[in-house]
């Protein structure tokens, strides 16, 4: 973090000082929210939670090396002086200020490129991705894990420093205007989207909704930057109108050369015949569920064969758009290749693949889930038990459970979705929870019998079933919305019988 002083911090906040006597002598170098995070010279940011309040955790905090507090009350030590603190009236709001006036410094010291990523699913393997082509280039920040909102953002912009050279964040909403507000606050020169889903339609009423929210960041890139846009996605293709930056295009090989929609390449003012600038060409899938494909860069018309370390046709998109992304970096093309090709998943429960010692391959993808990725999930499990392309047929074992914030959707959404295990042919699913129970009752609708679908209302149950159930040589995969609990009952699942 660059070094800031308490006199600096109430100034950038607005925030008045409490127990600091030489406030420009007092400095921070670190910044969270956690207090088990603090070190020396850190700043505490004493937020307001759903379940407990940072302002508990100030004296654990200060003696843990925290030397200044941001709080929104003045609070004491136990012999009753007040805690060096600089008070606000909220402290999210002022987390958001100072992450803005760190980037400031930092663009004023370097020539930085921030690069803004939303889309309902997809953001943080695109992240982790893109990080890895852009490290050899400079010194590149991202969110640790999914940090995209409010609070992640600030956190993620806290790490960086003056010669930080590139900036990568993932942009969330819990409602309209949420990413207009984070854009407002790190200003992308680059905002990527990369699919408008199901997921939260509960929240937004709707894809078009959905869709609305994040179109505010292609909105919030000057006509300076450059805009990022998926050409396969129904509802991210006509948000090339709302942009006044140049339009970068990703999709797989359809043949599509014009803009979808009378879609715009440079803004709204007039319609092109623009080809994708990143395409996949010649897609298939090895033996293992990886990706390979030609990446072809149309602008310079170089093209470059790619292994994905991935697992799951889905992830394509996910590759297109850090490609983009890193070539508006000023990424060379043969660069962008050598350091995707290969690259395997960098964050937790995202298609993460265990060989257990007995024969079980297990892919815990049970991070997050809503209809689009539970059937792209779905398709990819069918796949790797299918014979063929040197694979054995093997049994699929699919452990499902709920997605959340579907709102009124969520019973038809789980029921076709049950329907679509069916369809592919998955030799058994386990349906966990109550809310994921019209999942089950989809599939039985849909023509399932005997054992290929079960039920159970636990994860305590579910891992007892699958302790009987599983055999060496199944595919098993778990796929859920993160509250569900499934992730974690794949990682237990994967450690036993010695797993690899």
């Amino acid at each position: 973090m660059i070094e800031l002083s308490a006199e600096e911090i109430a100034e950038i906040t607005a925030g008045t000082l409490r127990g600091v006597p030489d406030p420009a002598a007092v400095r921070v170098r670190h910044a969270d929210t956690d207090s088990r995070s603090m070190v020396a010279d850190s700043l505490f940011i004493a937020k307001p939670g759903e379940t407990t309040d940072g302002h508990r955790f100030i004296d654990v905090a200060l003696a843990a090396g925290a030397t200044l507090v941001l709080a929104e009350r003045e609070t004491q030590t136990p012999h009753g002086a007040p805690h060096p603190s600089v008070i606000v009236t909220d402290v999210v709001t002022a987390m958001g200020q100072i992450a803005a006036a760190i980037l400031d410094r930092v663009r004023a010291h370097s020539a930085t490129t921030v690069i803004g990523i939303t889309g309902s699913a997809g953001k943080t393997t695109t992240k982790d991705l893109l990080k890895s082509i852009l490290e050899p280039e400079g010194p590149t920040v991202a969110p640790q894990g999914s940090y995209n909102g409010e609070v992640g953002v600030p956190l993620t912009i806290f790490t960086a420093e003056l010669d930080t050279r590139y900036v990568v964040v993932e942009m969330g909403a819990d409602a309209p205007g949420n990413i207009r507000e984070l854009a407002e606050m790190v200003r992308p020169d680059i905002g990527a989207v990369l699919m408008v889903g199901s997921a939260h339609a509960g929240k937004f009423g709707g894809a078009d909704k959905i869709a609305a929210v994040k179109a505010e960041l292609v909105e919030e890139i000057s006509a300076t930057g450059a805009v990022v846009l998926n050409r396969d996605d129904a509802q991210v293709a006509p948000m090339a109108k709302a942009a006044k930056a140049p339009i970068t295009w990703f999709s797989e090989d359809t043949g599509q050369e014009t803009g979808p929609d009378g879609g715009q390449a440079a803004g709204g003012d007039h319609a092109a015949a623009t080809p994708d600038q990143v395409r996949a060409v010649d897609l298939s899938l090895d033996e293992a569920g990886h990706p390979r494909f030609q990446l072809r860069f149309t602008e310079s018309g170089e093209e470059f064969p790619l292994v994905s370390g991935l697992t799951g046709a889905h992830h394509v998109s996910n590759l297109l758009a850090a490609a983009a992304c890193a070539l508006r970096a000023g990424v060379a093309p043969h660069a962008i290749a050598e350091r995707l090709n290969g690259l395997g998943p960098a964050s937790r429960w995202r298609m993460e693949r265990t060989e257990r010692a007995d024969g079980v391959t297990l892919i815990n993808d049970a991070y997050n889930a809503n209809p689009e990725s539970m059937r792209e999930a779905l398709r990819t499990l069918a796949m790797l038990t299918r014979p063929g392309q040197g694979r054995p047929a093997r049994r699929s074992v699919a452990v499902l459970g709920a997605m959340l914030e579907l709102g009124d959707v969520s019973i038809p959404k789980h029921t076709q979705l049950g329907e679509t295990v069916v369809r592919l042919n998955i030799d058994k699913t386990l349906v966990v929870g109550d809310l994921a129970y019209p999942l089950y009752r989809g599939a039985i609708a849909e023509g399932s019998w005997g054992s290929e679908v079960h039920w159970v209302a636990t994860v305590e149950e579910a891992e007892a079933y699958l302790d009987q159930e599983l055999a060496p040589g199944d595919i098993v995969l778990f796929k859920s919305s993160n509250s569900a609990g499934l992730r974690l009952l794949g990682d237990k699942i994967a450690a036993k019988e010695g797993a690899l």
